[in-house]
């Protein structure tokens, strides 16, 4: 019976995640944004929403490792399980936005984590914690990534996007309904999903900090991994580059900032070494432009990303 709920909260959390989507992005056409921005902001935001409910209710109920783990785990399985298995679809090529800003911003985003969650390295202190001022350092950083990006994107576009009719196919009712339809499965398939893994987690005898790294970061990941495979078989693999960066900041930057500013967020069993394997995972994506098929993320590296995921999960569970 857990594990069917287990799964139950997860579909509510991507069908959740969705329909607020859709809704959302309505509202904003008809607000005259361009789809570009609609996509980079709402969307992307979309898809790391589950990440987001997750660590929020893990925060809200106390469970603080469970937040934390949440987002290490899914910007993991986003680096190198997704794009491992993409590149294995289809070469991922870099844009010359991936290597000026979405990878070093990808990378900003790990080494601030790794700098506000290792207290017991930089301060000498008995443990890690992320406080609420920290929590506003990261909300502070992303609202200047979302600016900068969206301000970006608006200068080449800004005289299409204002001759281009908005077309909207469903009627305001309808994506209104949407949004508050899929606020209410984030919400309720988020705290159903919590429970019943912790329940797993003590039942196995596993630490929160291991399940939130592992099953919560798989599950909650999962809204980036199809829309990615999608995109390389559709024979658009730099959508699934674009969204995996994106999504690692925004969890960082919004998931932990908002959470962390909701309440401290005391790591647990997640220690400096598993953020160094964040900052590891980003620079291996600029690595990667220099090694094999150049300018790209090919299937060769795709291998490597994909073992270095399982070896890394192997250490987790052992260590």
């Amino acid at each position: 019976m857990t594990v069917f709920l287990l799964i139950l909260g997860l579909a509510m959390i991507l069908f959740g995640a969705n329909y607020l989507t859709e809704g959302a992005s309505d509202l904003a056409k008809r607000m005259r944004v361009s789809d570009f921005v609609v996509g980079l902001t709402v969307v992307a935001m979309g898809t790391s929403m589950p990440e987001f409910v997750v660590s929020f209710m893990s925060a809200l109920q106390g469970k603080a490792d469970l937040a934390v783990g949440n987002v290490v785990g899914s910007n993991l399985f986003n680096t190198l399980l997704i794009l491992g298995v993409t590149a294995l679809i289809a070469p991922l090529k870099y844009t010359r936005d991936n290597l000026k800003k979405d990878i070093p911003f990808g990378v900003l985003a790990s080494v601030v984590l790794f700098v506000v969650a290792s207290d017991t390295i930089i301060d000498r202190a008995s443990f890690n914690v992320i406080s609420r001022s920290e929590g506003l350092l990261m909300l502070g950083f992303f609202i200047i990534f979302l600016v900068y990006t969206i301000y970006s994107a608006q200068g080449p576009r800004k005289k299409a996007s204002s001759k281009t009719p908005v077309q909207v196919k469903r009627k305001l009712w309808l994506s209104l309904t949407l949004v508050a339809g899929g606020l209410i499965g984030l919400v309720w398939g988020g705290n159903l999903f919590l429970d019943q893994a912790v329940r797993i987690a003590q039942h196995f005898g596993l630490s929160e900090s291991v399940i939130a790294v592992t099953l919560l970061a798989g599950g909650t990941s999962l809204p980036e991994l199809f829309a990615s495979v999608v995109a390389a078989y559709k024979k658009k693999p730099g959508l699934a580059l674009g969204n995996v960066i994106g999504s690692n900041i925004f969890n960082i930057f919004l998931v932990l900032g908002a959470s962390a500013t909701l309440t401290p967020l005391a790591t647990g069993d997640i220690i400096p070494a598993d953020m160094v394997a964040l900052i590891v995972s980003s620079l291996l994506l600029f690595v990667c432009v220099y090694t094999f098929k150049r300018g790209a993320l090919d299937r060769t590296e795709g291998i490597i990303f994909i073992l270095l995921f399982v070896g890394y999960i192997l250490w987790l569970i052992h260590r």
